[in-house]
């Protein structure tokens, strides 16, 4: 019997697509057509958004780009034809209901959807409902944003939902008793972690959901890129601690030289979003523009190494805890999300 869901990493295995590390955005891009269809891509105006945006576009898609700066966004995107700048804070859920209904009003199908805009190793803040806000922007306002969007997916008949997930969901495990850190010590590195677990956890729910309606989910790791403002606001010491930068801050030459570009960084996206050689395939984690394997404490990761940082952990994959994990998401968006 064929499997047909990647409950506890069942389909984790690559399928040895021709990419790898090194391939580019403009490699995987290649020979796809991508001619009235539409996307949406969350952060799509700095980093690997913004690459990917710029790939989706020279395939003939019509983008539209959400942004928190409209202001940044446009100066980012000026010369990038097809391509549409709406308001909308992933930490902030009227707006993202405003952003999803003017779309919707459009009648406009969604052909995919990369949740791509995420922070990372911040200080403990929170939104407007108290919830931390590596969890509000990574997975909560994601959630939100696809339950919202379900209609066009669908209507799609054949869509694709782009979790942009990172090695970082190694570092923690989701925790269903303190999502939020209320009761336990802020940690950073703990709350980009399971918030990137999340990522993961969603993909493999919603996809089990989504096929029957023709949608389809993968999460991703893009790699560890340089050229990027992710890790703008993280402190110098966590770095230093995973022994890539020396004391003054700067980052070592043999660790600088093994790191992707954007155009690399954004390859995993374009590839999970576009190639034929998933179509009968969903749910997966995916790096390096294949599908990655599970992480059985086989793997040997070393900071200063950054291919080695690969692999998918059984939590994140597992299906009780997606199952889990979709129950409290709806429960901490108040909205259903019954994809059907």
């Amino acid at each position: 019997m064929k499997l047909t869901d990647n409950y506890n990493g069942a389909l984790q295995q690559p399928i040895n697509s021709g990419f790898g590390a090194t391939s580019t955005v403009h490699d995987v891009i290649k020979g796809i057509d991508l001619n009235g269809k539409t996307a949406i891509v969350t952060g799509g105006y700095a980093g690997i958004g913004l690459e990917t945006v710029k790939a989706f576009v020279a395939a003939g898609a019509q983008v539209v780009v959400p942004a928190r700066d409209i202001h940044k966004a446009a100066g980012n995107l000026k010369g990038v034809n097809n391509v549409t700048i709406e308001e909308m804070d992933l930490m902030d859920p009227e707006s993202i209901n405003a952003f999803a209904e003017k779309f919707l009003s459009t009648n406009d199908a969604l052909h995919i959807l990369v949740n791509n805009a995420g922070i990372m190793w911040v200080p403990l803040q929170r939104d407007s409902r108290g919830y931390e806000s590596q969890l509000s922007t990574n997975h909560l306002g994601h959630f939100q944003l696809t339950a919202k969007l379900w209609p066009a997916l669908k209507k799609a008949n054949g869509a694709r939902v782009i979790n942009v997930s990172s090695y970082g969901h190694q570092m923690a495990p989701f925790n269903f008793d303190d999502p939020n850190f209320t009761n336990r010590e802020y940690e950073t590195l703990q709350g980009y972690g399971q918030s990137k677990t999340a990522n993961n956890l969603f993909t493999v729910e919603l996809d089990y959901r989504g096929k029957a309606f023709g949608v389809r989910a993968f999460s991703l790791h893009p790699g560890s890129i340089i050229g990027t403002d992710l890790g703008r606001v993280a402190p110098m010491a966590l770095f230093q601690q995973m022994g890539t930068h020396d004391a003054n801050g700067n980052i070592f030459p043999e660790v600088a030289v093994k790191l992707k570009n954007v155009a690399q960084g954004a390859a995993t996206s374009v590839w999970c979003a576009t190639s034929a050689q998933l179509n009968d395939i969903g749910g997966v984690y995916c790096e390096n523009v294949d599908i990655a394997e599970l992480d059985e404490g086989n793997i040997e990761h070393n900071y200063d190494d950054p291919l080695s940082l690969r692999g998918v952990k059984p939590y994140s994959v597992d299906a009780e805890n997606a199952k889990k994990l979709w129950s409290l998401s709806e429960e901490l968006t108040a909205m259903l999300f019954p994809a059907n």
